[in-house]
Formats: structure tokens, C-alpha cells, sequence
């Protein structure tokens, strides 16, 4: 294999406006590739879409995770329950840097909105701060992914809430989504960290502003046509008009009532 790799660099067809693609890898798993063309440096960056970001499989499985799961599910086979299973710190330094990839990953796949696997990223990291909180040996290690509950449950109720516009058109389950989200991050116990504070705000914000977009895209059903224009009436001094459109409206909610 060579190690030069201009002529790959040389036949990729290159668009500073799209600078990745995506291609099949050898071993049949997708991969999205991202040119980089920085000053005096060109090359390429890669990962796979699905398993690992960088195609490993750590102890012989898919994940990190996956190994620790397998191992708490013989702990409990062999004494009955989860009492004395903990992590260590050099297993939780793995999990971290696990999250830290699938992280990376998901960010970028929701730049390209991919929708579903952002949606699949984040579940796994949420299962990783589960897991690391409930049985990590040190404190400082069982605290370490808190701070960062209220950014992951954005990006995933933001995933969720787009691919059901996207795929449905379904914009009552997206708000619905949003605001259950909302309230998730809402109900969240503090975390003494400043990360935790930012991106509280952060996030809140961002969904209310996910919020305000999609009711302005959702299309108008009949009554919501006949308020809008009972309000321009109203603002344009045609009472008579608004007075008639007010009656109308009436009719098919006491209509709907019955």
C-alpha cells in the first residue's frame, strides 16, 4: 500500500462548498471521509457512520460499553445482583474516550442531518453517562458526563423533532417532542458545574427557538386560517368583517364541542 497519498487527494473531486463523501469501506460499513486543505497541509480525514467512529473494536466487541455490560451481566449471573461491580478508573478513561468519539461523530452527522444516527449517537452516550454515574468507584468519575445532560438532550430531541419534519411532515409531533424536551432539561437535578449552567441556558434557548421556527413552518388548518384573518381585520378597522369571521369560528368550535 502506498504511503504517498496524493493521487487519492488528486482524484477527489473536490468542492470547497462540500469538502467530505461518503464511500463504502473495505470491511462493507459506510464511511464519510472530509478533505482538509489547510495552508501547506492536505489530507484526509475518516470515520465510519456506524459502530465505532474509527472502526476498533475494543475487547473484541463493537463497544466500550458493550464489553462493561457483558462483564456486569456475569457479575450478576455469578452473585446475584450488581453489589460490588464498579469501574475503575481506567475503565471509565476508556468509556470516556469512547463518548468523546461517538460525541465528535454525532455533531458532525448533524451537520449533515442525518438524522436517525445523531438520534442513535446520542441514546449510547446517554447510556454511557447512565452507566458510568451508577457504578464508577470514584466520585469525580461517577460526576464526569453530568455536566452535560442538558447539551445532549438538545441534540437529541433536536434530531428527533427534525427527522419527523423531514420524513412525516409531522409537525405536532415535533413540537410535541421539543417540549417534552424542554421539560426533560427543565427537570433536571443542578450540577455544580459551569458547563452544566451554560448549557442550561443554551439549550433551553435553543429549543425555544426550534419551537418558534416550526410553528412559523407548520401549515394552517382551517380555523387557524380564519384567525388570521379575523386579526388583519381587526387591524385594518374592518370590525364587520372580523365580526363575521369571529362567528364563523365560533360555529366550529361549538360544532367540534358536540
Amino acid at each position: 500500500m502506498p504511503e504517498d497519498i496524493t493521487d487519492l487527494l488528486n482524484n477527489w473531486d473536490f468542492n470547497p462548498q462540500k469538502s467530505y463523501r461518503k464511500i463504502v469501506g473495505e470491511n462493507g460499513c459506510e464511511i464519510v471521509q472530509v478533505r482538509v486543505d489547510n495552508a501547506a497541509f492536505q489530507g484526509i480525514l475518516q470515520m465510519q457512520l456506524d459502530g465505532r467512529p474509527d472502526g476498533k473494536r475494543p475487547h473484541g466487541c463493537e463497544f466500550v460499553l458493550d464489553y462493561h455490560r457483558e462483564a456486569l451481566r456475569r457479575w450478576r449471573e455469578a452473585r446475584h445482583g450488581d453489589e460490588g461491580f464498579k469501574l475503575n478508573s481506567a475503565d471509565c478513561a476508556e468509556l470516556f474516550d469512547e463518548s468523546l468519539r461517538i460525541y465528535n461523530r454525532y455533531v458532525f452527522l448533524l451537520q449533515l442531518q442525518d438524522y436517525p444516527r445523531v438520534v442513535r449517537d446520542t441514546e449510547r452516550n446517554m447510556e454511557v453517562f447512565r452507566f458510568v454515574n451508577r457504578f464508577a468507584e470514584r466520585e469525580e468519575d461517577r460526576n464526569n458526563l453530568e455536566r452535560w445532560w442538558p447539551y445532549i438532550l438538545r441534540i437529541n430531541g433536536t434530531a428527533r423533532a427534525m427527522h419527523a419534519v423531514r420524513e412525516t411532515r409531522d409537525f405536532e409531533e415535533a413540537l410535541e417532542i421539543v417540549r417534552e424536551t424542554r421539560r426533560k432539561i427543565e427537570d433536571l437535578e443542578p450540577v455544580e458545574a459551569r458547563e452544566f449552567e451554560t448549557e442550561l441556558e443554551r439549550s433551553l434557548k435553543s429549543l425555544e427557538d426550534l419551537e418558534q421556527a416550526l410553528m412559523s413552518q407548520k401549515p394552517l388548518n382551517a380555523m387557524d386560517k380564519l384567525r388570521r384573518k379575523m386579526e388583519l381585520a381587526v387591524a385594518e378597522e374592518r370590525y364587520e368583517d372580523a365580526a363575521q369571521l369571529r362567528d364563523r369560528l365560533k360555529e366550529i368550535e361549538d360544532r367540534d364541542f358536540t
